[in-house]
């Protein structure tokens, strides 16, 4: 029989319904920029969803805390065996459903098997990938049973939505009427209007949500967004870039919040499609991209230049330094086309996700790359197109956002390892294949950081993307908007800790 150690940890809208606890304060009414492209968290992979859905309408069996530690979710404590195969669970008591059934441990696995289910297609799949069976003991326990060691699997289930079992072999109904466990219920969603969310009455923190409501509308107008926060009506533009963090600067009644994110900037290559199947091609790619300038002219000088990790990573991230393509060279780059026998100039189309941030990267990436020869025609479609491309990948390049966590495994596996579930530029590397799986199995510390620094060099010149930026990212508020907290995942989760002051 195995040995234990317990771990026990403590956590920390339009029109509601009436419910007991603290009294509610009016709908929050949010301003965001795109309108989702589904609201099913297990498919879903847009920030215009993800900043929506989550913490909000669904929670995991852990969570991150306001400092980005792992605390209990839905899952009220966890057991880990000495030789880490087994994951224990004990489900937290008193959690319902928006739709009114009490969450139990079938739910769980049926949620689990749903994210692994390769009809589901769900991007999170990857992150799954160590586990080997699940038992339920009895309605409130779940035990995970490992192939190998997984040290990022506490982290990666922050990320994976508990949903009803009903939905298990659905794939339709999640993404236009979500229903989770979180503080916030679904109440409506009016396209290209605005989604509405109102209080969860039974929500199994009684402290929480403080708010009446969250009302997100969808607000295209950079313009408009602005002008309505300072006006007064709307209360919170979430997660934007500096350029509109500037317009807000000093102004009366106007809060900033800042962190510098965990999400980075990047050009993604389709290694399929010639000349990008060539490591030189890439790599001279690398050398004609010149990051501070992105910086100063896309980002207005409110992010840094960075590598296949975020610098807030510090126990992982390697310097720039170590990456010698990082050096802008135009004379290198067009020496290594050269090498690869390729003549200029190349041909290629850059799918670019709709974002202010992103369209001006790609501009400033199109000059770049023209001074070596590679001709870049921009396309900007919708979000919803921009994603079904994407994941089918129909690109010779993109430009976009790749999410970010506290876990370095949560950048690599699922994105650059053969077959991984967002493995959209069909890069296969043996060498970076055996890393990504000894980092997933090493749970030593100084041992994972040297793994990690290897996968880092190795994607950073010829893996198949540019690694450009990390943003530094703002939320705008009213000055009455007491308790929220800027997360540098993007995550809305401390909306259920928000209030507003008459």
């Amino acid at each position: 029989m195995k040995s234990l150690r317990t771990f026990t940890l403590t956590c920390g809208v339009a029109v509601a319904a009436v419910v007991s606890g603290p009294a509610l304060s009016a709908p929050l009414q949010v301003a965001v920029e795109q309108s989702p492209s589904g609201l099913d968290p297990h498919i879903v992979t847009a920030f215009s969803s993800f900043q929506i859905i989550d913490g909000t309408i669904y929670e995991g069996l852990t969570a991150l805390d306001n400092d980005l530690n792992i605390v209990p979710g839905l899952a009220s404590e966890w057991q880990i065996s000495d030789d880490k195969t087994t994951y224990t669970f004990t489900l937290r008591e008193g959690v319902t459903f928006h739709g009114g059934d009490a969450m139990t441990s079938a739910d769980v696995v049926a949620s689990l098997n749903r994210v692994l289910a390769e009809n589901t297609g769900s991007p999170l799949a990857s992150r799954l990938a160590a586990v080997d069976s699940i038992e339920t003991p009895d309605d409130s326990t779940v035990v995970l049973n490992l192939s190998a060691p997984s040290a990022p699997l506490l982290s990666s289930l922050t990320s994976i939505a508990i949903v009803p079992a009903k939905y298990e072999d659905d794939t339709d109904s999640l993404q236009r009427a979500p229903d989770g466990t979180g503080p916030f219920k679904f109440v409506s969603w009016q396209p290209d209007v605005a989604i509405t969310l109102e209080a969860n009455a039974d929500y199994w923190d009684e402290e929480r949500p403080a708010l009446e409501g969250v009302v997100f509308n969808i607000v295209p107008e950079a313009a408009t967004r602005q002008v309505g926060l300072n006006s007064g009506q709307y209360q919170m533009l979430p997660n934007i870039d500096g350029v509109m963090a500037q317009q807000f600067q000093g102004a009366g009644g106007v809060q900033l919040e800042e962190t510098l994110e965990l999400a980075y900037s990047l050009i993604g290559i389709n290694v399929s499609r010639p000349p990008f199947d060539n490591a030189k091609v890439r790599e001279a790619i690398n050398y004609a991209i010149n990051r501070d300038d992105i910086v100063a002219a896309a980002l207005f000088g409110a992010g840094v230049p960075g590598g296949p990790l975020s610098p807030a990573l510090t126990n992982y991230a390697l310097p720039l330094e170590e990456f010698g393509c990082f050096t802008p060279s135009a004379d290198k780059a067009r020496a290594l086309l050269e090498e690869a026998g390729i003549e200029t100039p190349i041909e290629a189309t850059l799918l670019v996700l709709p974002r202010d941030s992103t369209k001006g990267i790609a501009q400033v990436v199109q000059q770049q790359l023209a001074a070596i020869g590679i001709d870049l025609e921009l396309d900007i479609p919708e979000i919803g197109q921009f994603v079904q491309n994407w994941r089918n990948s129909e690109f010779d390049m993109f430009v976009s956002l790749n999410s970010g966590t506290i876990e370095p495994d949560d950048y690599f596996y699922r994105t650059f390892r053969t077959g991984g579930s967002t493995n959209v530029f069909k890069y296969s590397n043996e060498t970076l294949d055996a890393l990504l799986d000894a980092g997933r199995e090493e749970t030593d510390t100084a041992k994972r950081q040297e793994i990690y620094a290897d996968a880092q060099r190795e994607l950073a010149c010829q893996g198949p993307a540019a690694f450009l930026t990390y943003g530094q990212l703002y939320t705008a508020m009213r000055d009455n908007v007491d308790g929220y907290s800027i997360s540098p995942t993007r995550s809305m989760r401390s909306l259920g800790g928000t209030s507003v002051t008459e």
